[in-house]
């Protein structure tokens, strides 16, 4: 007699729960997350309280997410506040030649920008205590990392206009608006900070909140805030995850966008992109699963960014196939290296 497969509707939780203590038996990476969070000039006591805690927010959920507090720095126009400098040109450029020389070249780095921006005369720019910071000045301050991902939040008002001067290889923008123009006061960061802090914005239940999990919560919760209050919106964010240059406001699941943008994560593990490496005198057999343990882990996450394109059955079904591969490899892993049977 046959057995009939069961549903995977039965069968999900349980198995779902045995693969993830599995799965998370895979060593983090050595990865490192660099932050710097950098509120600009305020102009109204409104805004710089505003800011001051939305940035407190962000460093709160990051190191909720594993992040070191040593790794994150604060700067504002003050310099007080948990801030450790005021949010000058001078010292953002301090910061980045800081962290450059602290970065190992497969680190991440997370640049935030919260306040108010200007797009005229053809240059964009974050307003800040003293000079502006445009984006091609910003531009410049990222050849500090040649090898590093970087990603760039720039939450302010007219932000739109600093994907073009900051798309790159290894480059992730996101941007409170589609253009310069856009320039009323933005929302944005408020919910791009909230999506980290009590993993708010972790929508696949997975533990940890995506890059591309916080855009879409922060875009969503800026919908529903505008759409509540009868008010036109005036902030349309953008996503640019593939380094073309160009922007998008809702990235489809299948694109390049999406897929780079789910692969990132901070704190514990890093990036899914980046995963252990095969000790040094490993023998074929184990370097070669450690290669098939780090395809695997893109795989699923490649799987996860696609969801919302798939059908829900044809998901689960996949999902569960790279899971029980990911777990076995584990388990093949720990024998050799002499963990549990």
């Amino acid at each position: 007699m046959t057995m009939r497969r069961p549903s995977l509707r039965f069968v999900r939780p349980a198995l779902y729960a045995a693969l993830s203590c599995l799965v998370a038996a895979t060593p983090a990476a050595a990865q490192r997350t660099h932050v710097l969070i950098v509120s600009g000039i305020s102009g109204e006591p409104r805004f710089a309280e505003q800011w001051s805690a939305w940035s407190g927010s962000l460093a709160t959920g990051l190191r909720e997410a594993g992040v070191a507090a040593a790794d994150i720095v604060r700067l504002d126009e003050r310099g007080g506040d948990g801030a450790a400098a005021r949010s000058t040109k001078e010292e953002i450029g301090r910061q980045v030649v800081r962290i450059a020389a602290a970065a190992a070249a497969d680190d991440q780095v997370l640049l935030v920008f919260f306040g108010h921006g200007s797009g005229d005369g053809g240059a964009t720019r974050i307003n800040l205590p003293g000079p502006d910071l445009a984006a091609s000045e910003l531009a410049a301050m990222l050849t500090s990392f040649p090898t590093q991902r970087v990603i760039i939040v720039n939450a302010a008002s007219a932000s739109g206009g600093f994907v073009e001067p900051l798309a790159g290889a290894n480059r992730v923008i996101i941007t409170a608006t589609r253009s310069a123009g856009q320039d009323n006061e933005t929302i944005f960061g408020e919910y791009f900070a909230a999506a980290f802090e009590g993993g708010t914005g972790d929508t696949d239940k997975d533990g940890r909140v995506s890059l591309l999990e916080a855009f879409a919560y922060a875009r969503l919760e800026v919908e529903r805030a505008y759409a509540s209050t009868n008010r036109m919106r005036t902030e349309h964010a953008l996503l640019d995850a593939d380094g073309d240059g160009i922007g998008v406001t809702e990235p489809d699941g299948s694109s390049t966008d999406a897929q780079v943008a789910a692969a990132i994560w901070f704190g514990t593990g890093g990036s899914a992109a980046v995963t252990a490496e095969a000790p040094a005198d490993a023998s074929p057999e184990l370097r070669a699963l450690y290669e098939r343990r780090a395809a695997l882990q893109s795989q699923v996450d490649a799987l996860r960014a696609r969801r919302s394109s798939m059908n829900e059955a044809q998901y689960e079904q996949e999902l569960e196939a790279l899971l029980v591969e990911l777990a076995t490899t584990n388990q093949a892993i720990r024998r050799i290296e002499g963990g549990s049977r």
